[in-house]
């Protein structure tokens, strides 16, 4: 884009103060915001624009929400889901999708939040353990499962970086599709775009609902049908637990015939920070827990459990079809009043006290609303489910730490092993996925 172009589309879209700079930044300085310029979308833009001024605001969502049928898989019910979803596997039908934007900056560590270094025995970080769970499928299906990473613009060279100084971690780099998820401008109440330093405008993730956007525009979709992709598996970078495209959830979603599926687990406390899954006039929604009033975060069943029992940990299972639909239509938008750093009139950097801006964010979750067939399935938080999120307390990497291990003792319980009291304990999935696989080894650690 050159400067002439930038100027016309800039001031076509009262944005001309963006450029208000340009005499005296430096070449790699204009080059670079000539860049950004090009990547926004002005349609979108408009729309950010309009929210606002309240004219693209959501309308109010009726309905009195109530809580969705949950599935609990036993017996019969179970053996046939996992049928159902191996043979999926098996097939080539199956891809996964980690959401691998986020930086490590709240655990104190300078780089992508999967290379933070979690395993209680080697070290090895949060992609190690997703990566190896992925070649363990692989070769128990003995057919490649596509893994597509989607980070940040921040963190996309680091996180490749990652992935190719530890050789892939056993996967063929072929089956491991790296992209970008969209960037959008901060913008002040007035609808300006935001300059963080002269030459730079202000950007920030456009949330997790951006995937859709981002996998068709990176050409994912296109990747996935070439390779007889019919259902992704989508799940958070943070949480090392993670069941990666689980038999029996894939199963459920097949026998099912669901566009989307979500996997719950029981909240600890009534105010856990959980998004709830609940049905609204024959739709499916999520409540934000901090859209959930006292009485909902309370409220009770005739057996004392909560009606609002369970929530979600952002573990999902997409038809792709699904998601290639809703990738053509403009997802909601949801505002984010804050702190953005700002230049004045002179182009000196100002850091306010208060919220000054707005960031842009699409919700995966708001694809609910359009899914035709939806399913919830119950799992239990222990087996699969203690993300990364603080340094110290609750979902830190201490407590993570702790309930690996505990996870791997009962999987060498259950294969007939004890372990010692104090002694750590590390699996690498490849070796053993699973209780069954350890079983099978023949190499039950006699010693311990």
């Amino acid at each position: 884009m050159t400067y002439e172009q930038a100027k016309a589309a800039l001031e076509k879209n009262g944005q001309g103060h963006v450029l208000q700079f340009w005499k005296k930044l430096s070449a790699a300085e204009r080059k670079a915001l000539l860049a950004q310029v090009e990547t926004i979308d002005f349609k979108e833009l408009a729309r950010c624009k309009a929210m606002l001024s309240g004219e693209g605001a959501a309308s109010a969502k009726k309905g009195k929400p109530t809580a969705p049928k949950v599935h609990e898989l036993k017996g019969a019910a179970l053996k046939r889901a996992i049928e159902a979803g191996e043979k999926e596997l098996a097939a080539g039908h199956v891809g996964v999708l980690l959401v691998a934007g986020g930086q490590g900056s709240r655990l104190g560590f300078d780089g992508p939040k999967g290379a933070y270094l979690i395993g209680p025995v080697t070290g090895a970080s949060l992609f190690y353990f997703h990566a190896r769970k992925i070649l363990a499928l692989t070769l128990r299906y003995k057919t490649p499962i596509p893994f597509y990473v989607m980070t940040s613009a921040a963190n996309y060279a680091a996180t490749v970086s990652h992935f190719e100084e530890n050789d892939y971690f056993g996967l063929d780099p072929a089956d491991v599709i790296f992209f970008k998820q969209g960037m959008w401008p901060g913008m002040t109440p007035d609808g300006k775009i935001i300059l963080d330093a002269p030459g730079r405008i202000f950007m920030s993730p456009d949330g997790h609902g951006g995937m859709i956007a981002a996998l068709k525009a990176n050409g994912c979709f296109d990747n996935m049908r070439a390779r007889g992709v019919k259902t992704l598996f989508y799940f958070q970078v943070d949480n090392p637990l993670v069941e990666i495209a689980d038999p029996a959830f894939i199963g459920l979603h097949t026998l099912e015939k669901s566009q989307y599926s979500l996997k719950l687990t029981a909240k600890r406390e009534p105010t856990e920070g959980l998004g709830m899954v609940v049905k609204r006039d024959g739709h499916f929604d999520m409540i934000e827990y901090t859209e959930m009033t006292d009485e909902m975060n309370n409220r009770r069943r005739a057996d004392g459990e909560l009606y609002f029992k369970y929530g979600s940990p952002a573990i999902h299972v997409f038809d792709r079809a699904f998601l290639e639909k809703e990738a053509a239509k403009a997802m909601p938008l949801h505002l984010a009043h804050k702190k953005i750093p700002c230049v004045d009139a002179s182009g000196k950097v100002v850091k306010p006290t208060e919220p000054n801006g707005y960031k842009f964010e699409k919700f995966i979750f708001d694809a609910l609303a359009d899914a035709k067939g939806v399913s919830c399935l119950a799992f239990d938080r222990r087996e699969e489910f203690s993300p990364v999120k603080n340094a110290e307390g609750k979902d830190s990497p201490a407590t993570c730490q702790a309930d690996l291990q505990a996870k791997w003792r009962r999987q060498l319980a259950e294969a007939g092993v004890t372990v010692a009291e104090g002694v750590p304990v590390e699996i690498d999935p490849v070796y053993a996925l699973d209780a069954r696989d350890l079983a099978s080894t023949g190499l039950l650690l006699q010693g311990c």
